[in-house]
């Protein structure tokens, strides 16, 4: 008996009718949805934004509470930003993509598209409003499309499927996150809007709470069957990746979930039949896959001459990194690379121990998380154990690999150090995260303004060797995860057969064909210490004492409400008690 029968023997018949008639009404509903102009599809997202905004708060408040965050805890507006905010703000992008189109005009009117090193394309995507410019200053994001393309193509491309908006694309399956509540309905609006595909989306087990919520938030695409929501384990999955009228699957999780899905079990007695089939290339599924399965994440400090100030505050942007969730995100940092020959290097890592001890503790939640803890502490018997995390320091008589080569997606943080210093240490750091780091999902750059300006030119031609799909200097990746005018995927080129961190790009509201890369950069300063002498002329500017992200903030679980309240209802009262909030952090 094949894997795929004897999970499918689990599914009695009731199960297997009610997941037939979903399907069937979504065909009709792919029909219905090729009929729809694209101003009608704008005007439908309008609705959408609507009924998200109505249930943002059952939203992030059902999140928090799925993940053990009582109604008190600092760090519950983590679920506002990564739930309905991050929603609201795709809704927000795709609309005004969508209205541009309708006016015959290309997404990227009124965007500054110019040139990156090695023959690409730069798209300048974020910020697009002066609302954005404001409350997030000092922060910038663009998309880098794959060499050859050039900035006339890119525009004439923008658009993707909605430029023949009535070439049906049929029914696609997302099988959806487990950790981050916004990723599922962000997957399925890039399959309306990118390939025209209506969807059947499986949650994942974890978010089986939220099914009634977003049962709410997505009425207007579930009334004229352009959406069904379906819960269950393996064995759906397992249904309704091999269903034949699902034309294509896209899934974010692991990869060993997907190497089951494409080639079968690796484990009992398929694992043999699992290999056979992969060696001789015949997959399982006879369907087109894509894929955002993670990976770890560098987190890579370039020696400078940094302030007391500067240590700290970085030292809290690293530990946020590692601790946002839990740990349990597909892009959460995991290994520091530092330079052996940096002055500061004890200080700095005083300055991490304290920071990622003093952040408050929370539940280790995710499946399997607790079993991933055990072995980074069996890989690493004298990690420095801190509250509920661990700190491994990599010295030089230590082996590297497991920390290298294995997602722990828990509180598990590492550093490695490289010799070296200016070019030469970044240069050598860029290698070490390229050849060494498993996937190439995410990676992180920390450099002080000074120190960026004395490599000139260089350390633009080093973020170009960067093989990863989302780089964030003096931020992190998770911003260009939030932010929907960025791409999210990993780097191009991974196989069915070598899968790495995934294939193809989501949230990407441009609509940008071609793409390869997206590049955020934050300040390296706060307010108010970008302002001092000697920082003014070098800092980005920003109004922010302490992003609202920051494990650290204060005001942080106030902050990420206010600013979803803002987006959701438009409320100039709530900006201001925002911003009163944000400069307490």
């Amino acid at each position: 008996m094949t894997q795929e029968t004897a999970l499918d023997a689990e599914l009695d018949e009731a199960q297997r009718v009610a997941l037939d008639a979903d399907v069937d009404v979504l065909q009709q509903g792919a029909r219905t949805w090729a009929h729809l102009t694209v101003g009608q599809r704008a005007t439908l997202l309008r609705a959408l934004r609507t009924s998200v905004a109505s249930a943002a708060e059952d939203w992030a408040n059902t999140a928090a509470d799925s993940k053990g965050l009582d109604r008190r805890h600092p760090l519950r507006g983590e679920e506002w930003l990564s739930g309905p905010y991050s929603v609201l703000g795709a809704l927000d992008a795709y609309v005004d993509t969508l209205s541009k189109l309708a006016d015959g005009r290309s997404p990227l009117d009124g965007v500054t598209v110019g040139r990156a090193p090695g023959g690409r394309t730069r798209v300048s995507a974020f910020p697009l409003t002066g609302l954005d410019r404001f409350l997030l200053s000092g922060f910038s994001g663009e998309v880098w499309l794959q060499p050859g393309i050039t900035p006339n193509t890119a525009r004439a491309n923008a658009g993707l499927a909605q430029r023949s908006s009535d070439a049906a694309g049929g029914v696609g399956l997302v099988l959806g996150a487990g950790n981050i509540t916004s990723i599922p309905v962000l997957d399925v609006l890039y399959e309306l809007l990118a390939h025209n595909r209506v969807v059947l989306l499986k949650v994942n087990p974890t978010q089986d709470a939220l099914v009634p919520v977003y049962e709410r938030a997505l009425a207007p695409l579930i009334a004229p069957g352009f959406l069904r929501i379906v819960r269950g384990g393996p064995e759906v999955g397992s249904y309704l990746t091999a269903h034949r009228d699902l034309v294509h699957v896209h899934i974010t999780g692991s990869a060993a979930t997907f190497d089951a899905i494409v080639w079968g079990a690796s484990t009992g007695s398929e694992a043999q039949k699992a290999a056979l089939r992969r060696q001789e290339n015949r997959p399982l599924l006879h369907k087109p896959i894509t894929a955002e399965l993670g990976g770890v994440s560098p987190i890579i400090l370039v020696p400078g001459e940094w302030s007391d100030a500067d240590i700290a505050f970085q030292a809290e942007h690293v530990a946020t990194m590692r601790l946002q969730n839990s740990g349990h995100n597909c892009i959460a940092g995991q290994v520091v690379v530092m330079s052996s020959e940096w002055a500061q290097a004890e200080q700095f890592r005083t300055a991490l121990r304290r920071a990622y001890a003093a952040a408050p503790e929370r539940p280790i939640w995710y499946p399997g998380s607790a079993s991933r803890m055990q072995q980074a502490a069996e890989d690493y018997p004298d990690a420095l154990v801190l509250a509920d995390r661990l700190l491994v320091d990599v010295g030089d008589d230590q082996d590297a690999t497991a920390l290298q080569s294995t997602e722990y997606f828990a509180p598990v943080l590492g550093i490695v150090e490289l010799p070296g210093t200016g070019q030469e240490f970044l240069d050598a750091a860029i290698a070490h995260a390229n050849d060494q780091l498993q996937g190439t999902l995410g990676a992180n750059l920390i450099i002080d303004p000074a120190t960026e300006k004395s490599l000139g030119t260089g350390f633009e031609r080093a973020i170009a060797e960067l093989r990863y799909g989302s780089i964030a200097i003096n931020s992190w990746t998770a911003f260009g995860f939030i932010t929907p005018t960025l791409t999210w995927g990993a780097f191009p080129g991974n196989t069915l057969d070598d899968v790495g961190s995934g294939i193809g790009v989501v949230h990407n509201a441009l609509l940008l064909d071609g793409v390869e890369r997206s590049v955020v950069r934050g300040p390296f300063r706060p307010f108010p210490r970008w302002l001092a002498p000697g920082s003014l002329s070098l800092s980005r500017g920003t109004i922010l004492p302490k992003p609202p992200w920051f494990v650290s903030s204060r005001t942080g679980s106030a902050v990420s409400e206010g600013l979803t309240r803002f987006r959701a209802h438009g409320s100039i009262a709530v900006l201001v008690r925002t911003l009163v909030q944000a400069l307490r952090a």
